[in-house]
C-alpha cells in the first residue's frame, strides 16, 4: 500500500489526480495541506484524510511515502525541495518550476534524497503522439523540417477556469504556461535540443496573463516548431502535424492520416492506420506502479526541466520583444 498526501487543491487536475489514485486498490491518501487552509480542510473531509495546516508536520508524518504537488506553480520548488529533503517521492503537475534554476534545485534535492520523481506528461501516453514518435524514429517522414502543433480551449472566453488562474505570481503566466506545456513537451520529446525561440502573445479578455500564444522554435536539427495554444478558442480540435523530407504526418483529435515514400505500392498514398500504438497508463498510475512494483519511472526530472528552459526563454522572448537563444 501507498501513502500518499495531496499538497494543494490549487491546480484545477489536483480532483482528478484524487480520483486516480482512490480508484487505484494499492494507495491511501493519508493527509492534506493546502496554502489556503479553509480550502484545505474542506478536500480533505471530503477524501477523508487529515488535514495539516503546516507543511514541515506533513512531510515529517511517517504514514506519507509520497506526495502529489498541485500548489501554485510559483510554490513547486519550495514545496518539492522540501518534500524530497523529507525523503517523500514526489509527482508533480506540470510545470515542474518557473526557471531552471528552480529545477536544478528541485533535481539536486531529488537526487540528494534519493526518492523518485514524475511530472505529468499526458500527452506522451497517447495513441496519436506515440505514433507520431514512432514514425520520427523509424525515418518514415525523412528528416523533419516542420512541426505544428495546437491546443486550446474556452476557460478563459467563458470564464470556466477559476479566476487565480491569471494571477503571474501564482501561476507564472498564462495559456503558454498552462496548456501550452503539451506541445511545448511534445515539440521537445520529437525534436530534441532547442536553439532559439520567438513569442507573439495575445490578451484577448484583458486579464493579467496571456490568453492566446504562439511559440515558434528552431531546434539543432534545423527542425521548426510552431506551438499555439489558447484560452479564448471554441471546440478547438487538437492538431499534430510533422512535415518531413520524405513524408508528412496530420493528426485531428482522433483522425490520423499519413503519407510517405518509404511506402511500397501499392500504399503510395494517403494511409489511416487502422491500429496505433496502444495507450500507456496515465503518469499519475505510472508513478504509483513505478514506487509499488519497481517499474521504471517515465517524464523524469530532465523531461520536467527541459520543458521549464522552452517555458522560461518563451516569456523572456514575449516579454522582451526578441528572439532567444539556447546556451
Amino acid at each position: 500500500m501507498l501513502n500518499v498526501a495531496m499538497l494543494s487543491k490549487w491546480h484545477v487536475h489536483a480532483e482528478d489526480y484524487a480520483r486516480v489514485l482512490q480508484s487505484h486498490g494499492n494507495v491511501k491518501i493519508t493527509a492534506v495541506w493546502d496554502e489556503e487552509p479553509e480550502r484545505g480542510r474542506e478536500w480533505a473531509a471530503r477524501l477523508s484524510a487529515d488535514f495539516e495546516a503546516d507543511l514541515d508536520t506533513l512531510l515529517r508524518r511517517e504514514d506519507v511515502d509520497g506526495v502529489v504537488v498541485d500548489a501554485p506553480t510559483s510554490m513547486h520548488a519550495d514545496v518539492m525541495v522540501a518534500a524530497a529533503q523529507a525523503g517523500k517521492h514526489i509527482f508533480t503537475e506540470k510545470a515542474m518550476a518557473l526557471t531552471t534554476e528552480e529545477c536544478e534545485r528541485i533535481s539536486a534535492a531529488v537526487r540528494e534524497a534519493g526518492v523518485k520523481f514524475c511530472i505529468s506528461f499526458p500527452a506522451r501516453t497517447r495513441p496519436q503522439e506515440l505514433f507520431a514518435k514512432q514514425l520520427i524514429d523509424d525515418g518514415i517522414l525523412g528528416d523533419v523540417t516542420l512541426l505544428r502543433i495546437r491546443n486550446g480551449h474556452d476557460g478563459a472566453l467563458n470564464n470556466w477556469l477559476p479566476e487565480y488562474w491569471y494571477d503571474e505570481k501564482q501561476a507564472g503566466g498564462g495559456a503558454m504556461m498552462d496548456l501550452g506545456c503539451h506541445p511545448m513537451y511534445l515539440a521537445s520529446w520529437y525534436l530534441g535540443k532547442p536553439k532559439r525561440i520567438t513569442s507573439m502573445f495575445h490578451y484577448f479578455t484583458h486579464r493579467a496573463v496571456e490568453d492566446n500564444a504562439q511559440c515558434s522554435i528552431e531546434f539543432a536539427n534545423n527542425a521548426v516548431a510552431l506551438v499555439e495554444t489558447s484560452l479564448v478558442t471554441y471546440r478547438t480540435p487538437s492538431a499534430l502535424e510533422i512535415y518531413g523530407t520524405e513524408g508528412t504526418l496530420i493528426i485531428s483529435d482522433s483522425n490520423v492520416k499519413v503519407i510517405s515514400k518509404k511506402f511500397d505500392s501499392p500504399f503510395s498514398g494517403w494511409i489511416s492506420p487502422t491500429q496505433l500504438p496502444a495507450a500507456q497508463p496515465l503518469p499519475i498510475v505510472q508513478w504509483v506502479d513505478a514506487l509499488l512494483e519497481d517499474k521504471p519511472m517515465p517524464f523524469g526530472l530532465e523531461d520536467g526541466t527541459k520543458l521549464t528552459e522552452l517555458l522560461e526563454a518563451a516569456y523572456i522572448a514575449h516579454k522582451e520583444n526578441r528572439t532567444v537563444e539556447f546556451k
